[in-house]
């Protein structure tokens, strides 16, 4: 169970610093080494915010010399708050606290003696006075820094598969409570929803999966001018691994800018989920997708690259 994670990481971040000042200090608390723990401050049009990244080396991992494959788990979100207009937590939070508690249950279980097989880098960033900006049906938190900008700070090289956890309640497609996988997306193509990661969520939720529909225009950039689902696959546009969305989800449309929208048992499922695929994805137990039929798409209709660019 990872609720005392949660729990921590939502009392943290909650405050006009966004846990800035004190999450380094908490992850070293936590037995996190301070060489894991990366944060950068980086300012843009809209105001700052601070990207964190904790690197986990497994115990057969790239980073040892191993040939277990690294995880990446971005907590995607525009801000954390939006202050001065909301105080508190928004609902766009939701992300960020999963990949960052997370990241605190992978450290205990690692002081505890049960290491991963494998590396896993987690990435989010905190911006707790993110703009607001409008979106149909309801309103999406923007971020200080542009998409690249997020992209850049967030999504690793080293990674060879990416879990991209996002609030996803300002819509009408996923009406569901708990949290909703998306179908694999590697460079442009939209694939079949992993097996794996299906059997996965049913032995974590104990309930039949639930996938939420992404169409095209999700996997494309932003600033291209088309309607976007939310950012939650925005990491696919700028990697060659497979990327599946996490998403944080509600039976009714809620905006991401609305406070005290966070469930804490609901984030809960999803962290726990990721936990679960960390462990199996480094022991070569848990595919995102299979390699020979990406592989016969591209020698059918050819690669599909051009839709992670801008045009």
């Amino acid at each position: 169970m990872l609720l005392k994670e949660v729990i921590e990481i939502v009392d943290l971040i909650d405050g006009p610093d966004g846990g800035r000042n004190r999450i380094k200090e908490y992850y070293l608390s936590k037995g996190a080494k301070a060489e894991e723990i990366e944060l950068k401050t980086v300012e843009g049009e809209q105001g700052k915010t601070t990207f964190i990244k904790i690197s986990l080396n497994g115990q057969k991992g790239r980073k040892v010399g191993g040939e277990a494959p690294t995880l990446g788990i971005i907590g995607r979100l525009g801000g954390i708050g939006a202050r001065p207009y909301r105080l508190g937590l928004v609902s766009d939070a939701d992300g960020a606290i999963t990949a960052l508690a997370v990241a605190a249950y992978l450290v205990k279980m690692r002081e505890r003696g049960d290491s991963l097989a494998g590396d896993v880098l987690i990435a989010t960033h905190l911006s707790p006075d993110s703009p607001i900006i409008p979106h149909d049906p309801v309103p999406f938190m923007g971020s200080p820094v542009s998409m690249e900008v997020m992209n850049r700070h967030e999504v690793d090289p080293a990674m060879e598969a990416i879990l991209s956890i996002d609030t996803t309640r300002a819509n009408r497609i996923i009406n569901h409570r708990g949290f909703a996988i998306s179908p694999t997306v590697k460079e442009g193509y939209i694939l079949r929803v992993s097996e794996d990661l299906l059997s996965l969520m049913e032995v974590v939720t104990g309930r039949p999966p639930v996938v939420f529909a992404i169409t095209t225009q999700d996997i494309t950039p932003y600033r291209n001018g088309l309607y976007h689902l939310n950012s939650i696959m925005q990491p696919a546009t700028a990697t060659s691994a497979p990327v599946v969305g996490v998403a944080i989800t509600s039976e009714v449309p809620i905006p991401g800018c609305s406070t005290g929208a966070t469930q804490i048992l609901d984030i809960e499922l999803a962290a726990r989920f990721v936990v679960e695929v960390a462990k199996a994805f480094g022991e070569r137990k848990c595919s995102f997708y299979d390699q020979a039929e990406f592989e016969q798409l591209l020698r059918l209709y050819g690669p599909m690259t051009h839709l992670q660019t801008l045009p």
